[in-house]
């Protein structure tokens, strides 16, 4: 299935932080001798997350790995520039083939990280206070992204935006240019809007921040 994915560092930072949880929980189920419906599961997710994590556009980019192209002019930069009807350009969006498989292991994985957390919270009964919380991380702040990161990969995209990106992906690098007609563009800002809504609500500081590269 296809997705707009924009050239958004927020997206990326949140997606980029559901590695280390991952193969956290792995790292502390790998030692049984038989594997259990949770280590399965989490494999799963995280070879889903980095098949998905190799779809996304500027990936390698944004990992810190392609520096010779971080380092280059806007125009110079793979990828290609996207107007609005009045000529403004707009942050680039990027159609992206995602495999229905690896979003249902991610969001099975989700929903056992909630589970677990609220049986825990619940077993010592202190649910919703500090002796719910491990010693290396906020459980509830992990889940928050990663509740966040599902919601964008699963945001419908508008199909009149999508047909006008299609093919964007197959242009020359540094090279093509897309203008929207103002019934796109409206799309697009209605698309980004829920996008900046999804990573950032609950945060005026970061939503405002975030809501700017859209503007």
């Amino acid at each position: 299935m296809y997705i707009l994915v924009p050239d958004d560092p927020v997206f990326f930072a949140r997606f980029q932080s559901l590695e280390e949880p991952l193969l956290r929980r792995l790292y502390r189920l790998h030692g049984s001798e038989l594997e259990s419906d949770a280590e399965r599961i989490i494999s799963d997710a995280y070879d889903s997350w980095v098949q998905v994590l190799l779809t996304l556009p500027f990936w390698s980019q944004w990992q810190g790995r392609d520096e010779v192209s971080a380092g280059l002019p806007r125009q110079e930069r793979p990828g290609y520039v996207l107007y609005g009807h009045r000529g403004n350009e707009l942050t680039s969006l990027y159609p992206t083939n995602v495999a229905k498989a690896d979003l249902e292991h991610l969001k099975i994985c989700l929903d056992l990280f909630v589970e677990n957390d609220m049986a825990r919270c619940v077993a010592r009964g202190q649910a919703g206070t500090e002796a719910c919380v491990e010693p290396s991380e906020r459980q509830e702040d992990v889940n928050d992204a990663y509740r966040r990161v599902m919601k964008v990969l699963l945001l419908s995209p508008p199909q009149l935006l999508l047909h006008a990106l299609r093919d964007v992906g197959q242009q020359r690098p540094g090279v093509a240019s897309v203008t929207l007609l103002e019934e796109q563009e409206v799309e697009y800002r209605r698309y980004c809007q829920g996008f900046v809504t999804i990573l950032s609500e609950g945060d005026t500081f970061a939503y405002r921040s975030h809501r700017a590269m859209y503007l």
